[in-house]
């Protein structure tokens, strides 16, 4: 027997103490439970035998009862509660196998070279990881049998990993992944999961706001009963999830192990260029209403330009001649459009569906319909919260003319303490806190979403959306200067003949005779940090921005 397999029995052999160790708290929970009641048949058959007699003992005898009765009770009520608990399950985009019968059927060879079940299922997910997901519960089955228990896991794949990786690669990286399966068809460790997910919803559902007295003061118990019988489990839990990971991480060393060891340095590509895309390209567009509806075929731009940046990344771009992984599907770009919409509601909160102010938008779309409409937006707020202040126009002759000197000569001029940039910057944090209290929730779509039973997050439970917001809150001066940035750009694409653009790994840019112009940032924050405008007026003539014409706004 080699090492591998000898590494992967005794990993296989601690998964499962650390199961047993698991239901054995089940077990002493429910005998702390049953112990009044045996207390109580004991004492009521010592009466019947004769002993144990007098008015002293009846008493001891009818009070035990009574506290076993109760006990009883309240352990039936809290285990009702646990076992009707939803587990959470991840947002995710199911794959039906006809329509990805080759992604099936590489998963299936997958686990038969490894010798265990292949996943029940295949589903994918707007995030940089791959995993298997239980869900078995009767929640989750929509009424389906008790032979369902015995179904296999999902399998969980990163939508970016399709569309970056080649088919070799994805394979080697699912392999250890897929491995999983041998271990959740284990009884114990089955088991063992079950009653800790049953517990964390029990938690999760005790701690759910929106309930009155009655039923609030029921759930608050059953949470603080699940929490301590977590906090027993904790240890035992982590501990199994180790061995299991590390035992099927052993098995999978037998299949494509030198080409993971390649493909890991993938996956850390894939993240990082994922995360650009998400937060410098898609989050403008879902501020402005828009969704870009191929963020999967965007990363591979993404990821693409960033190999050619970085010289870390040399020869990353000639895989791109191999097959993809997204090939494997039969419509890819529904897939796509699928998980760029579920991206948009876990990372921004916005609708489960599409409507006026919440439209789908294309890459070849995207500067015009989130670039410039972005810029000019901004700039009309910026002129707004300038008018509420009293600052005068710099054209006296039209005063109802916007224009970039308004805003420079008022930045460059004497203030307050903090200078004229501090209570701009005010201003304009307010502003933009009353427009995003106004956008329109989320709420309704959802809803609809959720009765029509299609919504991949009806599973997920109670938190409002964003679940994982992308970007923390900007101060004002961050504000003010991104808002700054926005005037100069519309005055270069009025004045100078400039364009928007998209850079794949920065976002909105401004294009100056079809190449970008990234230096404006330096002096833009010399003007509203220092009220320095000379480095920007030396920027503005360099381009040929005329800050004296008018602006058009939205």
């Amino acid at each position: 027997m080699s090492g591998i397999d000898v590494g992967e029995e005794l990993g296989a052999r601690a998964a499962q103490a650390r199961a047993l160790a698991l239901l054995r708290i089940r077990s002493r929970a429910l005998a702390v439970v049953i112990t009044p009641a045996a207390v109580a048949v004991v004492l009521f058959a010592a009466a019947a035998q004769g002993h144990l007699g007098g008015p002293v003992w009846d008493g001891v005898r009818w009070a035990v009862l009574g506290v076993a009765v109760v006990v009883l009770l309240v352990a039936a009520a809290v285990a009702v509660a646990v076992a009707r608990a939803r587990p959470a399950v991840s947002p995710t985009v199911p794959v039906a196998e006809e329509g990805a019968p080759d992604l099936y059927r590489l998963v299936r060879e997958l686990a038969d070279r490894l010798g265990v079940p292949a996943p029940s299922a295949i589903a994918l997910t707007p995030d940089c990881d791959s995993w298997l997901e239980d869900r078995t519960h009767r929640a989750h089955r929509g009424g389906a049998g008790r032979e369902a228990r015995n179904t296999a896991p999902v399998l969980v794949i990163g939508s970016p990993f399709l569309w970056w990786m080649r088919v070799a690669e994805l394979r080697a990286v699912l392999a250890p992944v897929v491995a999983g399966t041998d271990s959740s068809a284990h009884p114990d460790i089955a088991a063992a999961r079950r009653f800790v997910r049953g517990l964390d919803a029990a938690v999760a559902d005790g701690a759910a706001p929106g309930r009155g007295a009655l039923r609030a003061v029921p759930a608050a118990f059953t949470g603080w009963v699940a929490r301590l019988l977590l906090r027993a489990c904790r240890e035992h839990a982590a501990e199994m999830e180790r061995c299991v990971a590390a035992t099927a991480s052993m098995r999978a060393q037998g299949v494509d192990y030198a080409l993971r060891i390649a493909a890991q340095e993938q996956v850390g590509l894939a993240y990082a260029g994922w995360d650009r895309l998400l937060t410098r390209v898609a989050l403008p567009a879902w501020r402005m209403g828009r969704w870009p509806s191929r963020l999967d075929a965007g990363v591979v731009s993404a990821l693409t330009e960033l190999s050619r940046r970085d010289r870390l990344a040399d020869g990353f771009t000639s895989r791109l001649g191999e097959r993809p992984a997204c090939d494997l599907l039969e419509e890819p770009g529904i897939a796509d459009e699928a998980t760029s919409l579920l991206a948009a509601r876990l990372f921004h909160g916005g609708p489960a569906e599409s409507g006026p102010d919440w439209a789908p938008v294309d890459w070849q779309q995207y500067p015009d319909e989130v670039v410039d409409r972005k810029w000019r937006t901004e700039a009309a707020r910026l002129h707004r919260v300038l008018d509420a202040m009293g600052v005068p126009p710099a054209s006296v002759a039209d005063p109802a003319v916007p224009t970039l000197a308004r805003v420079m000569e008022h930045l460059a001029g004497p203030g307050g303490p903090g200078g004229p940039g501090e209570e701009l910057a005010a201003g304009i944090g307010a502003a933009v806190a009353r427009d995003d209290a106004q956008a329109p929730a989320p709420g309704p779509a959802q809803q609809t979403a959720s009765a029509a039973g299609a919504d991949p997050l009806d599973l997920w439970g109670p938190d409002p959306l964003p679940l994982f917001p992308l970007q923390p809150p900007r101060t004002g001066t961050e504000l003010l200067a991104d808002h700054v940035a926005a005037m100069v750009c519309c005055a270069a694409v009025d004045t100078a003949g400039a364009a928007p653009g998209l850079d794949w790994l920065d976002g909105p840019a401004l294009l100056v005779d079809g190449e970008r112009r990234a230096d404006l940032a330096v002096p833009v924050l010399s003007l509203v940090e220092d009220g320095d405008p000379d480095p920007l007026r030396s920027w503005l003539a360099e381009v040929g921005v005329r800050s004296d014409k008018p602006v058009r706004l939205v």
